[in-house]
């Protein structure tokens, strides 16, 4: 998705691709993520937290993994991956013909 946004601010907007292009990306695509983060991590708390209980010997270890693999994907997401597509990406305008 936000590849997908950076290359629509470049062709549809008209930005030019640099830093000013990948930090308006990553910003407009930053509560969409930190929202969906949250809310499936706020699912995911009563079932990590009580991991220790009988019969949640499967769910709560999951529920930690699960949660783990959130945070991870969400701070990469969000540091990780506008940087790349910084130094190997290559959008240009769509010329009309």
């Amino acid at each position: 998705m936000m590849i997908s946004h950076f290359e629509h601010l470049v062709t549809e907007e008209g930005m030019t691709w640099g830093p000013e292009a990948a930090l308006r990306g990553a910003s407009e695509r930053l509560m969409p993520i930190l929202m969906t983060a949250t809310v499936t991590g706020l699912g995911l708390l009563p079932l990590a937290l009580g991991s220790g209980e009988a019969g949640r010997e499967i769910e709560g270890p999951m529920a930690i993994v699960i949660l783990g693999g959130l945070i991870t994907s969400t701070a990469l997401n969000l540091l990780v991956l506008p940087t790349l597509a910084l130094r190997y990406g290559k959008f240009s305008v769509k010329r009309e013909a």
